[in-house]
């Protein structure tokens, strides 16, 4: 209180607007993410209300419109100079703004950092999508066992969609009397494809031992869609926590907002005295702190739901 006392009125009002731009970079990444899963809903439901029909762009009238030509807009953009880049625009915007260079370091640095991030998503994407391949070629194998079928010409016939060339290996050792389980396990390092580790388990015994590949694969079949599904379930569950990050990260730009609509100019005070740098430090590292604290309790809990 002492210091604080001596102390100009702007920096108390810098005090609570001290996280924005901490916040800026932080919330990005998050922010983005419920974004794309946000448009990933909308594309589902218009797909549902179209009866598998192909979904249309945009709403009718000006706003579906205006929708449709933002999304197109964000799309080109995001493809040509990557998303990434937008933190550095941010950083320029904060940069003539405030009249500091210290955003558009910020900006800089956010950008190989978001890259990383968005990088990490596609690849767990792409598991994801592996694992309901996985299960989705153990019941067709299957079917076409029941068929008639020896396994190789199942294999051949199914194919290997969405696992690119370690599928196109795998139909290979098939076609030409090659070792196929061992072509499965070196497949199965791939991220999201740890299932076939069991089709390569299911078709030795079949082979060595003679026992039935077609109902080994439907309890494989059927316990990696148990397994998704309390992936599922529990990301449903998580996603409470992950919303109240989401607004306690956001809510030092609203102080930086009401610090500007007072007139204390907090942004000034941020970037241009050495009270609100030492504020600005003393944010980024309890926003970093705060952010790191809930993403590993999210870890421990998804880690917690697989075991």
């Amino acid at each position: 209180m002492v210091f604080w006392a001596g102390t100009r009125p702007e920096a108390l009002y810098a005090g609570t607007a001290c996280a924005a731009l901490a916040c800026a970079l932080a919330c990005g990444v998050v922010t983005g993410r419920l974004w794309g899963r946000a448009g990933e809903g909308a594309r589902r439901a218009r797909l549902l209300c179209a009866d598998g029909a192909a979904p249309l762009p945009g709403g009718g009238g000006p706003e579906g419109w205006a929708m449709t030509a933002a999304a197109r807009v964000r799309h080109r953009l995001g493809a040509r100079v990557g998303r990434e880049w937008w933190c550095l625009a941010g950083g320029v915007l904060l940069a003539l703004w405030g009249e500091s260079v210290l955003p558009l370091s910020a900006g800089a640095v956010a950008v190989p950092l978001t890259r990383r991030a968005l990088r990490r998503r596609e690849r767990r994407r792409a598991g994801e999508s592996r694992e309901v391949a996985v299960a989705d070629l153990c019941s067709a194998v299957a079917g076409e066992l029941r068929a008639g079928r020896t396994p190789e010409r199942a294999l051949l016939a199914v194919g290997m969609p969405g696992f690119g060339a370690g599928g196109a290996a795998v139909l290979a050792a098939a076609r030409f009397g090659g070792d196929v389980p061992e072509a499965l396990r070196r497949l199965s390092r791939r991220e999201g494809a740890g299932g076939l580790r069991g089709v390569a388990a299911c078709w030795r015994v079949a082979v060595d031992g003679g026992a039935g590949l077609a109902d080994g694969l439907d309890r494989l079949a059927g316990g990696l869609r148990a397994e998704r599904d309390r992936r599922e379930e529990l990301r449903a569950q998580l996603a409470g926590p992950r919303s109240t990050a989401l607004v306690l990260a956001l809510l030092p730009a609203f102080g930086l907002l009401l610090g500007g609509a007072m007139g204390a100019r907090p942004l000034h005070v941020l970037l241009h005295s050495p009270v609100g740098w030492g504020c600005l430090a003393a944010a980024a590292l309890l926003e970093w702190a705060g952010l790191a604290w809930v993403a590993r309790i999210v870890r421990t809990a998804e880690r917690g739901g697989r075991e």
